[in-house]
């Protein structure tokens, strides 16, 4: 199980339980690196910054707007995520260009063969978002909340 910590933002009841909204910051590991200043990911994420993610979990405990709390994902969840938004849309473009290269082997076909490939990528592209947006919504419903870590020290 991957861990996180998120902030609690929001509590509301319901009868399966208190509903809990989170935002959980995502980080990378650029910050720690010893070549983050030369390397293309640490100076994109430097560029982009931190993103903040929203979540929401059913639980019996608790909790109160501003505590931290430990969620948990399962890896599975995760690695069939990946999968489906980096795999589809590369294994469409390879097939795009064989189906290209088939149909429009002979002559001045290159162009074709390109466009082919690219057409297809595009169809996975968006096959991969809507296979995406159903996971999401299964891993959300996945997500536990394992401990309770407190509130936040006010520095100041």
């Amino acid at each position: 199980m991957m861990t996180a910590l998120a902030t609690v933002t929001a509590v509301t009841e319901s009868k399966q339980g208190n509903v809990v909204e989170l935002s959980c910051q995502q980080q990378s590991s650029c910050s720690h690196c010893s070549s983050k200043s030369s390397c293309g990911t640490g100076i994109v994420s430097k560029a982009v910054g931190n993103k903040s993610h929203k979540w929401a979990l059913i639980t019996q405990k608790k909790v109160k707007p501003g505590q931290m709390i430990e969620i948990g994902l399962p890896e599975k969840k995760l690695l069939q995520f990946a999968s489906v938004v980096y795999l589809i849309p590369i294994v469409m473009l390879m097939l795009g260009g064989f189906l290209g290269e088939s149909l429009f082997a002979s002559g001045d076909g290159e162009g074709w063969v390109i466009l082919s490939a690219f057409l297809c990528m595009a169809a996975g592209i968006w096959l991969a978002r809507k296979l995406s947006e159903k996971m999401q919504q299964a891993s959300e419903q996945a997500i536990t909340l394992i401990r309770v870590l407190g509130d936040p020290v006010d520095i100041g």
